[in-house]
């Protein structure tokens, strides 16, 4: 039996002698089907023509597919006292990556934003020998290929070691989640955002989303949610979800004006 994964989304199920009929995250409103119809692949197939991009993005090494496939989301990886974190996945697993990475220190735990980046987060996970991959409870609805090394939290924090604290955000999701890294590389205090707060093209200002490729803004309550839990924290770079989509510099600040922005343009 195959373990497909959706060409539009990147998200892998479990096994099964067929395909599904469709996606669930893609007929979610916050996503869509591609335009050609729902199509499948298998990380076996997707191994034939992908391979794992490594290469530096900002301060952190980045793990990403090439050529580009799905959703073109990045992985993070962060040597942190609280362990080596993958922050998000990508579809594609390799034994060039794994040994990449396991030249680094290995990956303790895998901690991921929302479920568009679900991907083959198992997969991953078993890559490294079962790691715990940390997702919030309130979107494990979405979960497509059950694993004993899911870990559910609940709550709006999680402190993961004295310098990393996962803050739930929603608006994306219910779980939307970033996390916070105090003293990261170059002792910068470092955001990483996912969709939650979302990098726009100028990288001087982020935005909220419920989708971003349907253009729905996410609800002003949780925007002001979103405010409150992140009053006080501070960081100097942001990084968003894909290659180069960051704020490198003057983030808070960028941060503050992008809520500002937002509640003016929403008549609040």
């Amino acid at each position: 039996m195959a373990q497909f994964i959706c060409q539009t989304c990147g998200l892998q199920y479990a096994e099964n002698p067929s395909a599904p009929a469709r996606c669930k995250i893609c007929a979610d409103e916050r996503q869509y089907v591609g335009w050609a119809g729902q199509k499948w692949t298998t990380h076996e197939e997707l191994a034939q023509d992908h391979s794992v991009r490594l290469e530096m993005d900002g301060d952190l090494l980045g793990i990403g597919i090439t050529p580009g496939f799905a959703i073109p989301q990045r992985a993070l990886f962060l040597p942190t006292d609280a362990g080596n974190i993958l922050w998000e996945c990508t579809s594609l697993v390799t034994p060039a990556a794994v040994a990449e990475l396991k030249a680094r220190g290995g990956v303790d735990m895998i901690v991921i934003s929302h479920p568009h980046f679900y991907s083959s987060m198992v997969e991953w996970s078993e890559a490294f020998g079962g790691v715990p991959v940390i997702i919030h409870a309130a979107d494990r609805e979405w979960v497509s290929r059950p694993s004993p090394n899911l870990k559910f939290w609940e709550g709006d924090t999680l402190e993961l070691s004295p310098s990393v604290t996962l803050f739930r955000c929603p608006g994306h999701f219910p779980g939307s989640t970033v996390l916070h890294w105090k003293n990261g590389p170059n002792g910068k205090d470092l955001l990483l955002a996912g969709d939650a707060l979302h990098v726009v093209q100028d990288r001087q200002h982020v935005t909220f989303m419920y989708s971003v490729p349907n253009y729905i803004p996410s609800h002003p309550e949780c925007v002001t949610e979103v405010r409150q839990r992140l009053d006080g924290v501070g960081f100097e770079d942001l990084y968003g979800y894909t290659w180069g989509l960051n704020i490198l510099g003057n983030a808070r600040q960028a941060v503050d004006t992008s809520f500002d922005r937002y509640f003016r343009a929403v008549g609040r």
